[in-house]
C-alpha cells in the first residue's frame, strides 16, 4: 500500500469512528439495559441536598427495575444509573455531564442540584442532543436560553419570591400582620437570589400599601461571617427579614442571627427552613421560621404517604425536606418519556418529555408536566417551623395542615 492509500484509508477509519461516535450518542443505552447519567454533589458545600436527591434517583430506578424495568419496543429494559459526584464544583460537574453522555453512552442525564452547577451543566446538553432534567435547580437563566434538551421538576425561584410575598400578604388580610410593614432582603448572588428578590419585588408593585421593601442586598455564597451584613439588616430597622440561602448559607446566617440578638415579626430563608440539619444545628432557634418549598411530606395525596414509606425503608429515614422528592418525579417523569416514545433514541425521548404528564406527581397538585422551556409550573408550599420540631404547611390553605403563626413571638 503506497502512503496515499494509507492516509486515505486513516482518514476513512477516523470519519467511520466519528460517525459511530455520533450514532452512539444519538441513540444512546446499549445491551439489554438503558444508562442513565446522574451528576450530583454528594461531597462539598451542597453534599447533603445532593445526597438525598441521589436517593429519590435511585429509589426510583430501583422501583422502575423491581418491576422487570421499561418496555420498549416490546422488550424489557433495566435501567442502568452510571453516577458521578461532582463535589460542588460547578466545572466538574459540566465535564461529568460530558463524560456520562460520550464514553459511557447515557440515553439521559439528570443532576445539577443548585444553580450554580445547574447552569454549568446546562449547555451540554443540546450539544450532544441528549435529555437533560435538572431536579434541584430553578433560576430562570437555565430556562431562556431556548435549549431543546433542558428539562426541570423545579418551578421557577420568581414564583417562590411571589407565593412568599401572597403568604404575607394574606396574613395582612387576615389581621394578623399591619399594612405598610417594612421588609429587608438579602439573597444570595446568583441568579437564583435575583429571581427570588424580583418575585417579592412585582407582588409588592402589583399590591401597593402592604409593604415596602427598605433594604435589599447581596451576599456570596459559602461565606463565613454574616456578622456586617447583618448589622446592615438591623440598621434598617425592617420589620420582616427575607433572605434567599442555601442550606449551609442559611444555618451560618441563623446562627449570627441570633447571636446579634435580632428579631422580626417574620422570617424567611427562601426554600430552606424545615430541613433537620439546621434544626440539630440551631435547636429552637429554628422556630417559627416560614420557607417556600417545592413539596412536603405533609401533603395529603395518597402517592405521598407512599412514597415516605418507601424512602424510609430503602434509606432508613424519612426523606428531609423537598430534595429527594423532585428528584424521584425527576426519573419516574423520564421512564414515562421513553416508555412513550417506545425508543432509546435520544430526540424521540426529548419530543416524549415535551409532552409526558406525571399524573401521580407527589408536586402540589398531584400531577407534573414540564412547560414549552422545559421548567415545570407547579406551585409553591409555604411551611413553617413550630416548637417542638413540628413543620406545618401554612399556605394555601386548600393544603394547609395547620395556621400560620404570625407575627412571631417576642422573645
Amino acid at each position: 500500500m503506497n502512503r496515499s492509500s494509507h492516509r486515505f484509508t486513516v482518514i476513512l477509519l477516523l470519519v467511520a469512528a466519528v460517525a459511530g461516535l455520533i450514532a452512539g450518542c444519538k441513540k444512546g443505552g446499549g445491551g439489554d439495559g438503558i444508562t442513565i447519567g446522574v451528576v450530583l454533589p454528594i461531597t462539598g458545600r451542597e453534599g447533603k441536598p445532593g445526597q438525598y436527591q441521589r436517593e429519590g434517583i435511585e429509589l426510583a430506578i430501583k422501583q422502575i427495575n423491581d418491576k422487570g424495568g421499561l418496555t420498549v419496543n416490546g422488550k424489557k429494559l433495566q435501567l442502568k444509573e452510571v453516577f458521578y459526584d461532582d463535589g460542588s464544583d460547578s466545572a466538574k460537574s459540566a465535564s461529568l455531564v460530558e463524560r456520562a453522555i460520550s464514553s459511557d453512552s447515557a440515553t439521559a442525564v439528570l443532576g445539577g442540584y443548585s444553580t450554580a452547577l445547574g447552569q454549568a451543566e446546562s449547555v451540554i446538553p443540546d450539544r450532544y442532543q441528549t435529555p437533560w432534567i435538572t431536579t434541584g435547580a430553578a433560576a430562570s437563566t437555565i430556562f431562556n436560553h431556548g435549549y431543546q434538551y433542558t428539562f426541570g421538576t423545579l418551578s421557577p425561584t420568581t414564583l417562590l419570591g411571589g407565593i412568599t410575598a401572597e403568604f404575607l400578604g394574606a396574613q395582612v388580610d387576615q389581621g394578623k400582620l399591619k399594612k405598610g410593614l417594612k421588609i429587608a432582603m438579602a439573597v444570595e448572588n446568583t441568579d437564583h437570589g435575583v429571581d427570588y428578590a424580583q418575585g417579592i419585588e412585582d407582588w409588592i408593585k402589583q399590591h401597593p400599601g402592604y409593604f415596602t421593601i427598605v433594604f435589599n442586598e447581596k451576599f456570596d455564597l459559602g461565606s463565613p461571617d454574616f456578622s456586617g451584613l447583618l448589622q446592615k439588616i438591623k440598621s434598617a430597622k425592617a420589620d420582616i427579614f427575607l433572605a434567599d440561602a442555601h442550606l449551609a448559607d442559611y444555618i451560618t446566617m441563623q446562627r449570627q442571627y441570633l447571636q446579634n440578638g435580632l428579631h422580626h415579626q417574620m422570617i424567611s430563608y427562601g426554600a430552606r427552613g424545615p430541613e433537620a440539619d439546621a434544626k440539630k444545628a440551631l435547636g429552637a432557634g429554628t422556630d417559627y421560621i416560614f420557607a417556600g418549598i417545592w413539596w412536603s411530606k405533609k401533603l395529603q395525596y395518597p402517592q405521598e404517604q407512599k412514597f415516605v414509606n418507601d424512602y424510609k425503608q430503602f434509606t432508613g429515614r424519612e426523606p428531609d425536606s423537598w430534595y429527594a422528592a423532585t428528584a424521584y418525579d425527576g426519573m419516574r417523569a423520564l421512564a414515562l418519556a421513553i416508555e412513550q416514545a417506545n425508543s432509546t433514541d435520544k430526540t424521540a425521548i426529548r419530543d416524549a418529555l415535551r409532552k409526558v404528564e406525571l399524573k401521580d406527581s407527589l408536586l402540589p397538585g398531584g400531577a407534573m408536566k414540564f412547560g414549552p422551556n422545559g421548567q415545570v409550573g407547579n406551585g409553591f408550599l409555604i411551611v413553617q417551623n413550630k416548637p417542638g420540631d413540628k413543620v406545618d404547611i401554612v399556605f394555601p390553605k386548600d393544603v394547609a395542615t395547620g395556621d400560620a403563626i404570625a407575627p412571631i413571638p417576642a422573645k
